[in-house]
């Protein structure tokens, strides 16, 4: 039986391994996604995000009422539909080009409840039409492969 000195050093061990299993268990080690770059133009971004949501990407969580809809930016939106074209891509480094528009990232984007897939997803479907950001700057929404 442990004496009354040993039992904090018990404890300590226990939960020492409890939270090692946690962060290990939620880690995605290796894993990675593509994002919209920061600098990127407007016009470019929102090409490049109806090429990706008419080839192939699940756009459906960034339409409006969409759980990854809010915020409603260019930005955003632009990250989800290159991350989920590049999953289903099997996340071959040239489907996360866009024009320059995107890069690769190590960390994950995801926020809220708006979760980026880790994995790919090349069997999941969708129905996608063109993405629509209010700008008054931008009259025409390119489908053109720009990528």
């Amino acid at each position: 039986m442990a004496t009354s000195s040993e039992h904090p050093k018990v404890v300590s061990m226990l939960l020492l391994a409890v939270v090692t299993v946690t962060i290990i268990g939620s880690t995605n080690v290796g894993a990675t996604w593509c994002v919209a770059r920061s600098g990127a133009s407007y016009q470019a971004l929102l090409a490049n995000l109806n090429y990706a949501c008419g080839h192939g990407a699940d756009c459906r969580p960034i339409q409006p009422g969409g759980i990854c809809y809010n915020p409603n930016t260019i930005q955003n939106h632009a990250s989800y539909a290159f991350d989920s074209y590049y999953q289903r891509q099997n996340k071959a480094p040239s489907a996360c080009n866009f024009g320059g528009t995107a890069t690769i990232a190590v960390t994950d984007p995801s926020f809220g409840r708006c979760v980026y897939p880790p994995r790919s997803l090349r069997n999941a479907g969708g129905e996608n039409g063109p993405v629509t950001m209010n700008n008054p700057n931008v009259t025409s929404h390119s489908d053109q492969n720009t990528k």
